[in-house]
């Protein structure tokens, strides 16, 4: 008993002892998922392609900038590599034609797309490689131009078509001290939204047509040129607020109609072959500042209309034969700062005019006023005066329109209340336009 109880105890009772399993390990913990990489950013929407036209492999924002493109181009090879051209075609590479040195772009109205209004080649100084720097297939090309200024280059030949069929917008051209040749180019008749016309100081010859008082303009500087002609009777049609016909071969009277052209605020005649007398009509121009007929073969008295400019601020009548007194209502204008009567005949001037001459504000040097100095001698005067003076429409000389008493002449009462009128505001700083144009090269 005691030996089976020991092999009991001992685990010698012939069975296999008990397995012991082994722990089961713990099982890991799972990784935790690693975290989804956040999606990189969008890229900023691209602006849109400006591409809208494609030419010459070249990428253009629309059809009217690469049809100017080409134009320039092509304008670009005509002219004088030197500084003066250099400075302006260096910049006139690639598609953005908008900023070539010498042009701007607008929108234009019609189609509201970007393209080239404006070229300013005023002072650039261009010249063509062969001496010839030709208008044709330039301007004409550029047809969305709304001003063309070319002052001071060396363009040559004669102006395109410009019509308004074909450049729509165009309502400044300014081709001034040029090389322009031959007759008066009658393509700018053609193009009606002109407002601005300057071809002054060129080599044009012929006739100035009378439709041109006919078109809607502001401003035609005529200036320096070879016109030879009379000026055109409806001369008075014009809207224009300033004209230059000075230093050119105009001939004959200035017509009465200029009395309607209401608008003209300053109006250069002067150094032509004017003749004839003042037509009274001229009082009717009431806005004007500047009225210059010097150095030209007018004669006749001043007319009394003249007391009606009472905006007048220049008035030079030097130079011709005019002759008579000079009447008094004209020296009372009280916005007068420079009125010229010298080299003439005048014979008399009254206080009105004699105070001037003491301001220096009235020459009469070299007439016929006996107890003034610097005049002209006895012998020049009496011969003038022994020749047959005539001047139609004499009745017309006294006649003051802004002033009509009975029968619409001058009389005592107009007079003294024009006096009473001339003695408040003094003189005004004079601001002529047009003497600055007589002067080749726009400032």
């Amino acid at each position: 008993m005691m030996m089976v109880v020991c092999i009991r105890s001992l685990g010698l009772t012939g069975k296999p002892p008990p397995q012991i399993r082994k722990p089961k390990p713990k099982p890991k913990p799972k990784p935790k998922p690693k975290p989804t990489p956040k999606p990189p950013p969008k890229p900023p929407p691209r602006p849109p392609s400006k591409c809208g036209y494609r030419s010459s492999n070249l990428c253009f924002e629309n059809e009217l900038l690469a049809t100017s493109y080409g134009v320039i181009q092509k304008f670009k090879k005509l002219i004088k590599p030197d500084e003066n051209g250099k400075r302006y075609t260096k910049t006139w590479n690639g598609p953005n034609v908008c900023k070539y040195k010498g042009f701007n772009c607008d929108v234009r109205p019609d189609v509201k797309k970007k393209a080239v209004a404006a070229v300013d080649f005023n002072g650039a100084k261009l010249s063509g490689i062969n001496g010839s720097l030709p208008l044709h297939d330039f301007i004409d090309g550029l047809t969305d131009l709304a001003i063309f200024h070319a002052n001071s280059n060396n363009f040559t030949g004669t102006v395109p078509f410009i019509g308004t069929s074909k450049i729509k917008y165009l309502y400044e051209l300014d081709l001034s001290n040029n090389k322009i040749t031959d007759d008066f180019p009658m393509e700018v008749l053609r193009a009606t939204q002109l407002t601005f016309l300057d071809i002054r100081f060129n080599r044009i010859k012929g006739v100035v047509p009378a439709t041109v008082f006919k078109l809607d303009l502001d401003v035609l500087f005529i200036n320096n040129n070879n016109f030879r002609q009379r000026l055109p009777e409806n001369l008075g049609d014009t809207p224009a607020l300033y004209i230059t016909f000075a230093n050119n071969k105009f001939t004959g009277r200035i017509p009465p109609s200029i009395g309607k052209a209401k608008n003209l605020l300053e109006v250069l005649f002067l150094n032509n072959e004017l003749t004839g007398c003042l037509p009274y009509e001229i009082g009717y121009l009431q806005n004007a500042t500047v009225f210059d007929v010097g150095m030209n073969k007018l004669t006749g008295p001043i007319p009394h209309s003249f007391g009606c400019l009472k905006k007048m601020e220049q008035l030079n009548l030097a130079g011709n034969e005019f002759y008579g007194e000079v009447p008094e209502i004209v020296c009372r204008l009280s916005n007068l700062q420079n009125l010229s009567l010298s080299s003439n005949y005048f014979t008399q001037v009254g206080p009105a005019c004699r105070d001037l001459v003491m301001k220096k504000k009235l020459n009469v040097k070299n007439n016929c006023i006996l107890d003034l100095p610097e005049q002209r001698s006895k012998a020049d005067c009496a011969m003038f005066f022994s020749r047959k003076l005539i001047c139609d429409r004499k009745e017309s000389f006294k006649w003051i329109p802004c002033m009509a008493g009975k029968n619409g002449f001058h009389s005592n009462s107009t007079e003294e209340s024009e006096k009473k009128e001339s003695t408040g505001s003094g003189f005004s700083s004079p601001s002529a336009t047009t003497y600055g144009v007589l002067k080749p090269h726009r400032l």
